[in-house]
């Protein structure tokens, strides 16, 4: 069963998504929260798989919220609902620790599967969506070198495997791409988000970005 904790300061948007993720047998929304502090304090009381966050909330915000989430021993998957997908807070976000985005206009029978999707620790982020989000980053050629340098502290396997997750592909993909087992793929990418200082995939895949790995 994948648990979700829903923030939202809007109680429509919290019942829409309640009554959608709750038609699936595999699904449990377990918690919600009106706030980012109130968010905070579900996750902890809750243990959810995944947390779907608003960014705009009044009191504490949401980016405030997926930092304070992010540094948990366990943190779960969280993906941002967005309205629209250009917000500036959604690239701080993800680079904060979450690990896609949905806006909020996603079809009802689509929402249900891309929350799946993350809590099976994949990336829930269109490429195009992402493109504009990385290409309006106000520090993009810091960014660039940043990312430039640490690559440089990675195998030449480990940078072929940091540009496939910046694909948004999974390891099984992965494996079959490079002609290694699923197994030897998942030790990469472990001792790759080490080496990186990444809480998760997705902020590897940005890095990958960043460094010219990958065109989105």
């Amino acid at each position: 069963m994948v648990r979700v904790v829903v923030v939202d300061d809007e109680p429509m948007v919290c019942v829409f998504l309640r009554t959608i993720l709750g038609s699936a047998d595999d699904i449990e929304v377990v918690d919600e929260a009106h706030d980012g502090a109130a968010g905070v304090e579900a996750v902890l009381r809750s243990r959810p798989d995944v947390v779907l966050m608003d960014l705009r909330m009044p009191g504490v915000d949401g980016l405030t919220a997926i930092e304070r989430i992010a540094e948990f021993a366990d943190p779960p998957a969280i993906v941002v609902l967005t309205t629209f997908d250009a917000d500036q807070y959604v690239l701080r976000a993800l680079r904060a620790g979450a690990s896609g985005f949905l806006v909020k206009s996603t079809p009802p029978e689509d929402l249900i599967g891309l929350v799946r999707v993350a809590a099976e620790g994949h990336t829930v982020m269109s490429a195009a969506a992402a493109r504009r989000l990385v290409a309006a980053s106000t520090d993009r050629l810091s960014a660039r070198d940043r990312a430039r340098k640490l690559v440089e502290s990675l195998t030449e396997r480990e940078v072929e495997v940091l540009a496939c997750l910046g694909e948004g592909l999974p390891n099984a993909q992965i494996a079959e791409r490079l002609f290694l087992s699923e197994a030897t793929i998942k030790g990469y990418v472990s001792r790759m988000l080490e080496k990186l200082g990444c809480g998760n995939r997705t902020q590897a895949g940005l890095i990958a970005y960043d460094a010219g790995l990958v065109e989105l």
